[in-house]
Order: structure tokens, then C-alpha cells, then sequence
């Protein structure tokens, strides 16, 4: 993974030609990965993005509402990575399967940090109205039925809870790499994935037998 930005590369990034409710937004995704969207307050987000309160309040009505634009675009960064596995294994789904694990397993900064984003965020905001909270929930879903649909066209057996067993086991490595670096259990992400894998194809076999 990448060195943490400072506020100063944060606000450098944010500068230049891009307009006001886009230099939020990219100051806003650093330092909520940063330091959770609990952590930091609309005053830093207008700092580092080269701007004020009121301009900030002007593009979004309340911090909240921040956070879910936010949390949205990181939905989308992980629609896109299945959208890309898709694109680059078309007509097989177990290859796009075992890609995103590796693409995990490597640790890949887009990837990692929009997972752990997305779940950071769900931990951390316990208002369920909360509009954030909403689009979380809504990232998830989107992802498990993704993941799930694979698990489907891939043939394997009871697919819903290998998906969700992926899932698990995804995000309990991501936590692991964040608490203990790579060298911890989270290493294991992949051998572990393709033993859970294989283990619903013998599953699979031992049925029709």
C-alpha cells in the first residue's frame, strides 16, 4: 500500500482546475479513508480542498450528505472493478472469481481501500436513517448479488453461501492486513479462497455421485 497522504498532497491534489464540488469531494475521500467519516469535520474538508464552509454547504446541504456522496462514488469504483474483471474474462465466471480474489490478495490501493472504506463507514455510522448508511447497504447488496450471480453461472454448489463465505473471508483479510500488515493470516487470502473454492466443486461432484 501507498504512504498516507499529508493534508498538504491532500489539498495539492484537490487544487488545481477542477471545480469547487469536485475538489470537496476529492479531499473529502482522502481524509475520510484517513481518519474515518467520523474523524473529520467539514472545516478540514474546505481546507484541504481550497475552499470554505460556505462554498461546502453550498454543493451539500449537510456533512451526511457529504459522507454518502462519498460512500457513493466508492460504490461505484467497485462496480467498476467487477464491470473491468468482467471486460477481461467475459463468458467465465470463475476466472473473474479468482481475479478479484488476487486483485484482493494483492492489496491493490483502489480496491483495498474502497472495500475497507465502505465497511469502516458502515461500522462507524450507526444511524439507520442516516443516508450513508443507506448507500452502504446498498453497496453490499449490489456486491453479493454480483458475487453471487458468479458463484451461479460457475456451476459450484450452494453459490449464495459461497458468495457470502468469499465475502467473509475478503474482508476479514482486509482487516487483518490493516491491523498486522501483509504478513499476517491475511497473507493467506488466496490459498484459503481456492481450498474454499475446490471444497464447493467436490461438494458439487459428491451430489451428482
Amino acid at each position: 500500500m501507498t504512504a498516507p497522504h499529508s493534508e498538504q498532497s491532500v489539498h495539492r491534489s484537490a487544487a488545481g482546475a477542477l471545480p469547487p464540488r469536485q475538489r470537496i469531494l476529492v479531499a473529502a475521500r482522502e481524509l475520510f479513508y484517513r481518519h474515518g467519516v467520523q474523524g473529520v469535520g467539514v472545516e478540514a474538508i474546505a481546507e484541504a480542498a481550497g475552499t470554505n464552509k460556505m462554498t461546502l454547504y453550498r454543493h451539500f446541504e449537510s456533512k451526511d450528505l457529504l459522507v454518502a456522496e462519498y460512500l457513493r462514488g466508492l460504490a461505484c469504483d467497485t462496480v467498476r472493478v467487477w464491470d473491468d474483471l468482467a471486460a477481461l474474462h467475459p463468458d467465465d465466471a470463475l476466472a473473474q472469481i479468482r481475479s478479484w480474489i488476487d486483485l484482493v490478495g494483492g492489496h491493490g490501493d483502489c480496491h483495498d481501500a474502497s472495500g475497507c472504506a465502505l465497511v469502516n463507514a458502515a461500522i462507524q455510522i450507526s444511524d439507520p436513517e442516516h443516508p450513508g448508511r443507506k448507500v452502504v447497504e446498498g453497496a453490499v447488496r449490489t456486491h453479493r448479488e454480483r458475487l453471487t450471480a458468479l458463484c451461479c453461472a460457475s456451476g459450484l454448489s450452494k453459490p449464495e453461501q459461497l458468495a457470502d463465505q468469499l465475502f467473509l473471508l475478503v474482508e476479514g483479510a482486509r482487516a487483518s492486513y490493516r491491523s498486522v500488515g501483509p504478513n499476517g493470516p491475511g497473507a493467506g487470502l488466496c490459498t484459503l479462497a481456492a481450498a474454499l473454492i475446490d471444497s464447493h466443486r467436490v461438494t458439487d461432484r459428491a451430489e451428482a455421485g
